[in-house]
Order: C-alpha cells, then sequence, then structure tokens
C-alpha cells in the first residue's frame, strides 16, 4: 500500500479512500475544510504527452453543466510531479456494494435509475468525454440519488495517436466493456458508455454481468464473439426490450441515451410513478437506516403515493443474487500487469493488444460545473465527524 501522502496540492490528505492500475484516491480537505476526493496519477502512466492530454481533458471536464449525476470535477495539477485532479467527494455505497449486501432492485427502481444516469451521461458526452469504464463499482448511492464517479481520463486512453496516446489499449473492466473496447479496433464512442450503463443496470436487477468466466481471456474471447450473446436470465419481463439493445454487439444498434431515459420514465410510469416519485423510492431502498429516518420525516400528505413508493423502496432480498467473493473479485478490478500473458488471444484480439489488456488501468473521472438540489457532502461528512469526536452540533 502506498504511503498516505500529508498534502496533495492545496489539499491536506485525511486518508486513503481506494487505489487501482491509475494511482491511488484519498479523502482530502481544502484550506477551507471542504471535503473532496483526491486521484492521484502513478508515475508509469505519465510521458508529456499524457500530460498535455490529462490538461485539455481537465479543462473540458469543468465545462460539464445540465446534470446533478456526476461528481463535480473540482481542480487538478497535470504537470505536478505526480499529476493528480480533484472532485467532489460522494458519500455512500456502490450499485455493486448494494447488490452485494442488500439485494437486487426490482424493475421500477433499475427503471429510474437507468434514466437518471442516462440523463447525467448524456450531458457528459455533449462536451465531448466520455466515461470508458462504466460498472457497478463506478455508480455510486447518495442520498441524493445515484452518482457517477471515476471517469475515463481521455489523457490515457484514447486510441488515437492524433489525441496524443497509444494506440491498441483495451480499457475498462472486462466485464462491463463492450466488444469495440475488447477488441480495441477503434476509438470508443458514445455507444460505448450505452453499453456500460447495460451492465449496470443488468446487474442492479440481477445480481450478474452478461458475461462471466474464469479469468479475463475467456471473458473477452465471449465479449469478441459476435455470436456469444450475453447472459440476460433473471432479468425482469418489462427491461429485456431495452437492456437487449444497449447490450447489443454492434455500437449502432444501440439506443440513444435521451431513448434510454424514454424507456425507463415509461417503466416507471407503468408501476404508477411519476419519475419524481420513483428517484424518492431508490433513495429509500438503498439509503442507510439514518438517510431512511430522515427522508421519513418528509413525506407528503399523500400517503397512497407514498404507498406505492415503498412498494418498491423495500430491499427484495436480505442476500445478493451474486457470488458471496465477487467484491474481491479481480475482474471488477483493473487487469493486472505481468509480463507475459502466456495465453492465446481470441480472435481480433492481438498479443500487443492481449499484453496491454493486462496492464492496470483505473480510469480517473471529470465532472460538472453546478448543482442543486443535492445535500452538500461537507455536511455529510461534518456529521460523520460529530458523531467521531462527539463534537456538540454548533460546531
Amino acid at each position: 500500500m502506498a504511503e498516505v501522502p500529508a498534502q496533495i496540492g492545496r489539499y491536506v490528505v485525511e486518508r486513503e479512500l481506494g487505489s487501482g492500475g491509475m494511482g491511488e484516491v484519498y479523502l482530502a480537505y481544502s484550506p477551507g475544510g471542504d471535503p473532496v476526493a483526491v486521484k492521484v496519477i502513478r508515475r508509469d502512466r505519465l510521458d508529456q504527452a499524457t500530460r498535455a492530454r490529462f490538461e485539455k481533458e481537465a479543462l473540458i471536464a469543468r465545462t460539464v453543466v445540465g446534470t446533478n449525476r456526476v461528481a463535480r470535477f473540482l481542480d487538478a495539477d497535470p504537470y505536478a510531479e505526480q499529476p493528480w485532479m480533484a472532485v467532489e467527494y460522494v458519500p455512500g455505497h456502490t450499485v455493486h456494494e448494494q447488490v452485494q449486501g442488500r439485494g437486487t432492485l426490482p424493475a421500477p427502481l433499475v427503471a429510474s435509475l437507468g434514466a437518471l444516469l442516462a440523463e447525467g451521461l448524456e450531458a457528459v458526452h455533449k462536451v465531448g468525454l466520455l466515461h470508458r469504464d462504466l460498472k457497478p463499482q463506478n455508480v455510486m448511492l447518495s442520498e441524493y440519488g445515484p452518482i457517477l464517479i471515476d471517469f475515463g481520463l481521455g489523457a490515457f486512453v484514447d486510441a488515437d495517436k492524433d489525441n496524443l496516446t497509444q494506440a491498441g489499449m483495451i480499457i475498462g473492466t472486462i466485464r462491463c466493456i463492450p466488444p469495440e473496447q475488447a477488441l480495441a479496433r477503434t476509438k470508443p464512442k458514445e455507444p460505448a458508455d450505452v453499453y456500460g450503463l447495460g451492465t449496470v443496470l443488468l446487474y442492479a436487477a440481477t445480481g450478474h454481468y452478461p458475461y462471466e468466466g474464469a479469468d479475463w481471456l475467456g471473458i473477452a474471447t465471449q465479449v469478441a464473439d459476435e455470436e456469444q450473446f450475453p447472459n440476460l436470465a433473471g432479468l425482469p419481463d418489462a427491461l429485456l426490450p431495452l437492456i437487449t439493445a444497449m447490450l447489443a454487439y454492434a455500437p449502432a444498434d444501440r439506443p440513444m441515451l435521451a431513448e434510454v431515459t424514454r424507456q425507463c420514465v415509461a417503466l416507471v410510469e407503468d408501476a404508477g410513478l411519476s419519475a419524481a416519485q420513483a428517484r424518492h423510492a431508490l433513495v429509500n431502498a438503498t439509503a442507510s437506516s439514518e438517510d431512511s429516518a430522515r427522508a421519513a420525516q418528509t413525506k407528503s400528505p399523500s400517503s397512497s403515493v407514498w404507498e406505492r413508493i415503498e412498494q418498491f423502496a423495500a430491499p427484495v432480498g436480505e442476500t445478493s443474487t451474486a457470488d458471496e467473493d465477487d467484491h474481491d473479485s479481480p475482474l471488477d478490478r483493473p487487469l493486472p500487469a505481468s509480463e507475459d500473458s502466456g495465453a492465446e488471444a481470441p480472435a481480433g484480439l492481438t498479443k500487443d493488444i492481449v499484453r496491454e489488456a493486462e496492464k492496470p488501468t483505473d480510469p480517473g473521472l471529470p465532472a460538472q460545473k453546478s448543482r442543486r438540489g443535492r445535500k452538500p457532502a461537507s455536511l455529510t461528512v461534518s456529521e460523520d465527524l460529530r458523531k467521531r469526536y462527539a463534537m456538540q452540533s454548533a460546531l
């Protein structure tokens, strides 16, 4: 484990939040005391070209507006000894942790999840950015609802050398990447994120991924095979047409994000809820006990509406349908580095690409410019700190 630095840029570090192939992520505080998540990039992923691209991507990330569904970009230094970027800290737990610990979600709540995340992705795409690594571990379930985190840094993942980066890299988590990324033939485009979102919704509804296997190469072989259809077992009938289309092999056959939102909202309305009511139900179903207590105090007098919401807000099961050890699976993390895979590549995957696929990748995240309505992360963190240090509310 890397030594925790005392300070990164102007931010004072409290503790490590996680680590991956691209580097480490820390919980830190601004000089004024605002909590942020700071990602530090590994030295072996760097050269002057990637630093320049990173700077360009960071500037673009500042311009993302029109969504409450991505963690806000705050600051970055692409020319530090170890480049870093600071984004909004989002307390909560991931879709993966939700399914593992509390079970899958019912169809109306999966549809609400899809509608909200599709809107967020659409805003990101409008400024020319992609996520590139959508998976259940990269969607936080907060008091405000689902938030996209850990966006791919274009400086490290673009397959176009004119964009200052190397070609032939497989980027993303192998169980959630689309065929075009598994084959690394072309630069990923917007339909790649539609596919990734489809894997998140499939996992939320069923507890499994579209493709499974003992190792990354076995899964990559399935993903790259046009005749190998994704596993949709256990998917509710209401979600089947949409998720089947989102996981289509050909990018052109996948729906646009606006259409994903439209279909998800239609599914929510078929369940007798408005989109806003479904979002409340999703928050209630995935919140901690303390969050649920706070939400109960804000109910409207319309008991019939809340009865419909609570019908879907209760967890479906006490245990997950996924494997017990799935939370620690290397297939959910950046692919491990090795000198030589010693494995045969599937059709379409060259040996060079196989080697690149084994290199660790853990893209970071851009974000939006402004947000209204969400409870500030600083307030949530301050509440946690008061409990930890028995501070008085007046402080």
